[in-house]
């Protein structure tokens, strides 16, 4: 019996993300400034070594409390932009206004991009705090939840 060929040639393993408190600063101004509807964006970085450098707020063309989307035009010009500067879409994040910072079934479904981190934050009422930035690898449906390091700028 042959063994099946992974459809993806990397392996995730223990990953954490690295990411510097002002790109985590940035993440939480744009969800709180959003709030009560879903901030979405990207942080972007050099396809050579993946380390999360540029942060690309979006538009969630939903203007939904329980549901993101980046418009269609939008987000097919930054995949042009990125594969001008030859930089990879590293995080992939959005906001969870009134639940925890957990991928949703939506969110699992809509996970296109193995390679990234997809981090949540939660602006939810209960967190009287900064607390809930979480990251995640969603691939083939299966959701594995990673550790964040947040490092000096």
């Amino acid at each position: 019996m042959r063994r099946p060929v992974p459809m993806y040639p990397f392996t995730l393993g223990a990953m954490v993300l690295r990411i510097s408190a002002s790109l985590a600063r940035a993440l939480w101004e744009h969800s709180e400034k959003e709030h009560p509807i879903e901030a979405c964006g990207v942080i972007a970085g050099l396809a050579a070594d993946r380390a999360p450098t540029r942060h690309i707020p979006m538009e969630n063309s939903a203007y939904s409390p329980t549901f993101y989307e980046f418009e269609s035009k939008a987000l097919l010009a930054l995949y042009r932009e990125l594969d001008d500067r030859d930089e990879v879409p590293v995080v992939i994040y959005h906001s969870h206004t009134s639940t925890e910072a957990y991928p949703s079934r939506t969110d699992i479904a809509y996970a296109g991009e193995p390679e990234a981190h997809y981090v949540l934050l939660s602006t939810r009422e209960e967190i009287a705090s900064r607390s809930e930035l979480r990251s995640f690898r969603i691939v083939d449906g299966v959701v594995t939840e990673e550790p964040v390091e947040i490092i000096g700028d």
